[in-house]
């Protein structure tokens, strides 16, 4: 098997690194792959965060390396961290020997391509978006602002080199294959892609049933009756929490007695403050923290799930958490067109409904088709499962550490 270097920017104590990366990290080395993760951890991690990941990980046989995360000053920070990964990768690749580097985005790829053309050690690009381009889309980096003009630019070139030079591309989504294809003078000349989404744990996020409805609307008092939309997750930057709120204002302006839950860390003041500004009764919605463990608890209060992503070039790569985890616990979602391969999934699964607008009459058309949503449960299961299911993610991943590294035996 593999001994894998796997490198992450993103924290295992962040809600993402506990979502999409250890338990793929977990499947992997289960199939025998030896895997040794670096990545950065944020300073406000509490030590019970921390010792969670760490025994997660040594019981799974992953040598786990937790590197501190820096955050200021803005990209100098984030480039020294880069260099003290590259650095810290290259002593433990003396001490352990590495068959092969998985490199989660666009920072951990310039240690991953540094090192494959200093010690020929294969390299998979995890790409997950075109980065340099969400960081202009959200508002992160303004090109006006010649600092940012300049790494924009930076990433640009270095992101050709990515592609050109990885020994295995991963992309979340095929239309984000089709935009790196249609950038090949040949299509069939360069690194082979395979498509992983953002896969979703079916044991963690069980269907919801009657009883398990009942015991979250009662836990969140709730009335039987009601309609409920839910929303899991951070707002802003990529997620339309304006347009979300104007499709809940519709669907209270059809039905009074509807509650809009909102499962996220973030403090509640904004959101109800824009609740407010559209004449919502701010008992109308419940924001609630959560758990990991505690997120399908309380989901499954719901009658379908809501979000909206901002429709943008970059986020033609981008593969939603959140859809993945509402359709395994067998919710319909009512999500927006030009993001990812959200589209070709809805249709396959038959389990939500698509907004092709963000305006009072498409939210009307769209609460009206859910209302007439044929649900065939046994194909909604079967199409996600093909889609999203955990397990089929991690025999993606198993299949290309086999074929990165059998040139080498």
């Amino acid at each position: 098997m593999s001994k894998v270097l796997y490198l992450s920017y993103d924290g295992m104590c962040d809600p993402l690194g506990g979502s999409q990366v250890l338990p793929y990290l977990v499947g992997l080395a289960e199939r025998g792959h030896q895997i040794s993760l670096i990545s950065f951890e944020k300073p406000g991690r509490t030590d019970a965060e921390r010792q969670h990941v760490a025994c997660a990980c040594a019981e799974a046989g992953i040598a786990w390396h937790p590197l501190p995360y820096h955050k200021r000053p803005p990209v100098l920070s984030t480039m020294l961290d880069v260099h003290r990964m590259r650095g810290f990768a290259k002593r433990l690749h003396r001490r352990v020997g590495f068959d092969l580097l998985h490199c989660r985005s666009y920072l951990t790829a310039l240690a991953g391509l540094s090192m494959k053309r200093r010690l020929g050690i294969p390299f998979i690009f995890d790409m997950r978006g075109f980065w340099a381009d969400e960081r202009v889309e959200g508002g992160l980096w303004n090109l006006r602002n010649p600092l940012f003009l300049a790494v924009y630019r930076y990433f640009k070139r270095r992101e050709a080199e990515f592609l050109a030079e990885a020994d295995q591309i991963v992309s979340l989504t095929q239309a984000g294959k089709d935009v790196i294809l249609g950038w090949r003078k040949d299509p069939d000349v360069g690194p082979p892609i395979t498509v992983i989404p953002c896969c979703v744990d079916f044991d963690a996020f069980p269907a919801v049933d009657r009883g398990s409805r009942e015991a979250a609307r009662k836990r969140l008092g709730i009335a039987p009756n009601s309609r409920v939309a839910a929303y899991l997750g951070s707002l802003g930057t990529w997620y339309l929490s304006d347009e979300m709120l104007d499709f809940f204002r519709v669907q209270v302006e059809q039905d009074p007695n509807s509650f809009l839950l909102i499962v996220t860390r973030d403090r509640p003041e904004g959101i109800l403050a824009s609740v407010r500004a559209r004449g919502i009764a701010e008992d109308r919605v419940i924001v609630r923290p959560a758990s990991r463990s505690d997120v399908p608890k309380l989901i499954a209060a719901a009658d379908y799930g809501l979000f909206f992503i901002k429709p943008v070039f970059s986020k033609l790569a981008s593969s939603p958490t959140k859809m993945g985890e509402f359709l395994a616990l067998e919710l319909p979602v009512v999500t927006n067109t030009g993001v990812g391969d959200v589209d070709r999934i809805v249709a396959d699964t038959g389990g939500g409904v698509v907004v092709r607008a963000f305006d009072d009459i498409a939210y009307r058309d769209a609460l009206r088709e859910l209302d007439l949503l044929p649900v065939d449960k046994e194909r909604w299961r079967a199409a996600t499962r093909r889609w999203l299911d955990l397990d089929a993610g991690i025999d993606r991943y198993d299949a290309l550490y086999r074929t990165s590294t059998e040139s080498l035996r």
